[in-house]
């Protein structure tokens, strides 16, 4: 939400000084005029020429003035909007065809227009095949890369991320420095990652190191890609769980391991000298009965333990992984007949599993309770336990008996590796399988416990392919440590924002409800690598300011406050150049007395930058600009704070061509343009 720019533009300044002169000398003619005609009392054709004569001064300005904006000031100043229309797009609508006294640059103009775009049209079709088999090729790479379920990272010799796949965005999920461009090591700032990073070979040969990541580790394989200008390519693997179970129950047994050696060399101690013992020492067999008795105790107490920590293995093991039962069902039916389908029942739950063995074991009982129903419909169900998930077969009937599932269990599956029998797969999950009637009395299933998985709720759906995840121009950039003023601006890392607000009197108790924000990266807009959150202003929302942007008090109930939310934005903008409309707004919005976070990074403002290029024009607020450079505002959009982010982003793109065709390439010299055009007034807000 910007505040409304305070004094006039240049052109009606100038019209108001237009009519000023005109009124004056109108003025000035009338009171000399009565003065002479006062004077000297002219009578007939005098008196009309001596009115006249005074008036025609006034009239001539007016006069000249009125012709001069119709037939060149306006047609002037459209023309200089087409041409910064076509600088920023040349395939932009042509609204403003020469007109008035430029009317006869017209053909010449269309004449231009046409021939640039032949030109590209010419350049378009001659790189079309090569571009095409380009555009085939980045397609298959980008599908590959995309539905491969290992993390990948590719850096620069800057370290810079020019490449990740959406298993990475799924691993480092809500991670704010994973983008492309962002530096690695605040992705991953363990030090023996950056000294690895720094030792690799560069025939391509991997090196592996173990890399803390929040509560997870990870392992991560490194490879200097050969023949490249210093890029590295880095898998990533969660390794959590299998270290968890190397450093917990695994460790816990190697040490139970000489307990129970202790204990068996006890007992056999004391066992061999009982029965060696003489009769008659009746004090020294009850002592040694003791022995026998404590050891044996301390031995039953050590096995159950080791029972405790081989089930924690099974289910810590890396084959376990979380399972969602409708998933489970899902996949069991696509392997079944259509006429044998199973119909998932109750609510359903998270599971820990081996999902391939689950799923053969699972139709392998199906298939012996089918040869023991017969074509029974059969139902699938997921009861939750103590620590346990109980996933059950049920079926209208009698429960089965004990000697038939000891039979089943026995049955070797031979679709697995190994071979291994169901009592095996069972035994790997630390399960076991029983039959049991309903308290119908009407119904049977089938039951077998699993491990619980410590998640709650439905699974997320799956995150849609990004539109861009590569950019390996990044690698052409500056290094991040080159002087920032004297970066070029296709160069820059910039981050659009901007901001909604309860009102316009910042100093005066309104404040931030909504912050949106994108990023531009070598010059391109990253569509998915957006910051939008709603902000709790503490207040409640005047009618007056929802009816604009449309935000309720309900919608900002139990958003963060701003305390919160502008580390959140500190962290998403990182080193990049700030980017606004009307820029002082947002940012006496963001930083009020008091907010601890301090935003002193470069700051452009697309409201100044127009104002400095152009003048001479009206009009430099977002809508107008917007459609003087042909950009659009999706529905619903307008005067949302990601929206106008999006809009105050496109505009710099457009804006870019121009600033580069006065020799205007670096943020130093876009910084100076700006405060060139700067007035006090468009800064101050009440």
């Amino acid at each position: 939400m910007a505040r409304p720019l305070a004094g006039l533009p240049r052109r009606q300044r100038l019209i108001g000084l237009w009519l000023l002169l005109s009124g004056i000398s109108l003025f000035g003619g009338a009171t000399f005029a009565l003065w002479l005609d006062t004077l000297f009392q002219p009578q007939g054709i005098a008196r009309l020429v001596l009115w006249a004569g005074c008036f025609s001064g006034g009239g001539t300005i007016f006069l000249v003035g009125l012709l001069l904006e119709r037939q060149l000031f306006t047609p002037l100043r459209h023309l200089q909007v087409q041409l910064a229309r076509l600088v920023a797009n040349p395939d932009a609508r042509d609204d403003y065809p020469p007109e008035g006294w430029l009317r006869s640059l017209g053909p010449d103009l269309v004449r231009v227009r046409e021939a640039w775009r032949n030109d590209r049209a010419r350049l378009a079709t001659a790189h079309a095949e090569g571009a095409r088999s380009a555009a085939r090729i980045r397609q298959e790479l980008e599908t590959l890369l995309q539905v491969l379920e290992t993390p990948l990272l590719l850096c620069d010799h800057h370290r810079r991320i020019l490449l990740f796949n959406q298993a990475a965005e799924a691993l480092f999920e809500d991670h704010a420095s994973l983008g492309l461009g962002k530096r690695l090591e605040t992705l991953l700032p363990a030090t023996s990652l950056q000294d690895a990073l720094g030792q690799l070979p560069a025939n391509g040969a991997p090196r592996e190191v173990l890399v803390p990541s929040g509560e997870r580790w990870l392992r991560a394989m490194l490879r200097r890609v050969p023949g490249s200008h210093g890029e590295t390519l880095l898998t990533l693997t969660d390794t959590t769980a299998a270290w968890t179970s190397e450093m917990g129950a695994r460790a816990e047994l190697l040490d139970g391991l000489p307990r129970l050696r202790r204990h068996g060399a006890s007992l056999t101690s004391a066992a061999d000298a009982l029965s060696a013992l003489p009769e008659g020492e009746a004090d020294m067999r009850r002592r040694l009965e003791g022995v026998i008795e404590e050891e044996s105790q301390a031995l039953g107490r050590d096995i159950e333990g080791l029972a405790g920590l081989v089930e924690r293995m099974q289910q810590e093991g890396a084959r376990l992984v979380p399972l969602w039962s409708n998933d489970l069902w899902a996949s069991l039916n696509e392997r079944l007949p259509a006429d044998r389908q199973i119909t998932a029942v109750g609510m359903p739950a998270w599971l820990k599993g081996d999902a391939i063995a689950l799923l053969v074991l699972l139709e392998s009982l199906l298939e012996r309770l089918r040869d023991t129903l017969g074509e029974t419909p059969l139902e699938g169900e997921v009861c939750l336990g103590n620590r346990r998930v109980y996933l059950d077969l049920i079926w209208p009937g009698a429960p089965l008996t004990e000697r038939q599932l000891g039979e089943w269990q026995q049955r070797h599956l031979a679709s697995l590796p190994l071979n291994p029998r169901v009592a095996d797969v069972l035994r790997q999950h630390a399960s076991d399988a029983w039959s049991l009637a309903d308290g119908d009395g009407e119904h049977a299933r089938l039951r077998l416990p699993l491990p619980a998985a410590e998640r709650v709720g439905a699974p997320r759906p799956a995150t849609p392919p990004r539109p861009e995840f590569h950019d390996f121009g990044i690698a052409e950039l500056p290094a991040p440590d080159a002087e920032l003023a004297a970066r070029p601006l296709r160069a820059l890392e910039v981050v659009a924002f901007d901001t909604e607000t309860t009102g316009l009197e910042l100093r005066r108790g309104d404040t931030v409800i909504s912050i949106g924000a994108c990023r531009i990266v070598n010059a391109r807009l990253l569509a998915s690598e957006t910051f939008d959150l709603y902000v709790d202003p503490g207040r409640p929302i005047p009618p007056a300011s929802t009816a604009i942007h449309g935000i309720t008090d309900d919608e900002v109930t139990g958003a963060p406050p701003l305390s919160v939310a502008l580390p959140r934005f500190r962290d998403y903008v990182g080193d990049a150049v700030i980017l606004a409309h009307n820029a002082a707004f947002d940012l006496l919005a963001l930083q009020p007395p008091g907010a601890g976070i301090e935003l002193d990074m470069p700051v452009l403002d697309t409201l100044l930058i127009s104002r400095a290029l152009d003048a001479s024009l009206d009009g430099h607020d977002l809508d107008t600009l917007a459609e003087r450079y042909d950009l659009s505002f999706p529905p619903g959009t307008r005067h949302t704070a990601l929206g106008d982010a999006r809009v105050t982003a496109e505009l710099w793109l457009s804006l870019l061509p121009r600033l580069e065709a006065r020799g205007i390439d670096t943020l130093e010299k876009a910084l100076a343009l700006q405060a060139s055009a700067l007035n006090k007034e468009d800064a101050c807000t009440s």
